[in-house]
Order: structure tokens, then sequence, then C-alpha cells
């Protein structure tokens, strides 16, 4: 029996402990790791006295945030050279934020915070990555993250504009 039969087949155990995987997509181990993702997601925003002065329960904090990481899941799924939609939640979750009494820049430290809590899952699942699409699909992220939040500043800037107007 040569040694080369003898190797093991690597496996990798999953952000929850639970079950085994092997090499995935970025997209996959978003969708796997969705609510680890929310949970961590929290747990950061929560240690920023600046975005926890807007008292707001679980779901008024994190409701948005399945709709925007399914976005850039469906985002990282594109092919090559396909535009991607404008996020409709990502306009919607702006409209909220002004309503709930955030400011522009506090919604800004949201959305970073949410760029490294994605970035932060993608290491802690390092061993299952696909290489290969790794970069560029870190840069789609950025880049899907951040068009969210144009998105969103412009509901702030529409809505500032329209209570400028009335007054």
């Amino acid at each position: 029996m040569g040694s080369e039969m003898l190797k093991p087949v690597e496996t990798a155990v999953g952000g929850n402990g639970n079950h085994a995987v092997g090499i995935e997509s970025v997209a996959d181990i978003l969708s796997r790791e969705l609510d680890h993702v929310i949970r961590d997601w929290l747990v950061r925003v929560e240690q920023e006295p600046d975005l926890t002065c807007i008292k707001l329960n679980f779901e008024e904090r994190t409701g948005h945030l399945p709709h925007l990481l399914h976005d850039v899941i469906a985002r990282l799924r594109l092919d090559v050279g396909t535009k991607a939609p404008i996020s409709k939640w990502a306009a919607e979750h702006g409209d909220l934020r002004r309503k709930q009494g955030y400011t522009a820049a506090m919604t800004v430290e949201e959305s970073r915070l949410l760029q490294v809590t994605i970035f932060s899952t993608l290491h802690k699942n390092v061993k299952n990555l696909e290489f290969g699409a790794l970069l560029p699909d870190v840069v789609t992220i950025a880049d899907e993250v951040d068009a969210q939040l144009k998105e969103q500043i412009l509901r702030f800037m529409a809505a500032d504009e329209a209570a400028k107007k009335r007054n």
C-alpha cells in the first residue's frame, strides 16, 4: 500500500461546530453562516456607544441584515460582468434608520461593522474557502456593501432635503 493511499480526506468544522464541510465558495459560506454573521455583527454594534445610544430591540436592530446579506450573497453568485441590481432593502433600511433617529455617520459605522464581520467570518472559515475566487469575492463584497451604504445615505439626503423644503 503506497503512502498516497493513506492520505486523509480533509474536512473542516463549520462555524457552528456541528457539521463537516469541504471547500466552499464565499457565497456558500456566508449563506451557511448567516445567523452567526448577524449575531457577531450585533456584538460589535453593542460595543459602540455611538450606536447603542439609540435603544432598539433585537428585531429593530438586526431585522434588515438578512435582506442585505442575501443581496450580498446574490451579488457574489452573479456571472462576472453582470450588472448588480440596486438593493431595495438598502434604501428601505436607510429610511428606517433615519426614522429611528440614526445619523448618516451612524449608518456608515454600521456598514463598516458589517464588512468587518463578513471578513471575520471568512477568516474563521479559511480552511473551507475556495481560494481562487477569494480576492475577487472580497472586492465584490466591499463593492456591494458600499453600494448599499450609498443607497442608505441617498435616502438620508433626500429626507433632509424634503425637511428643508417643509421649513
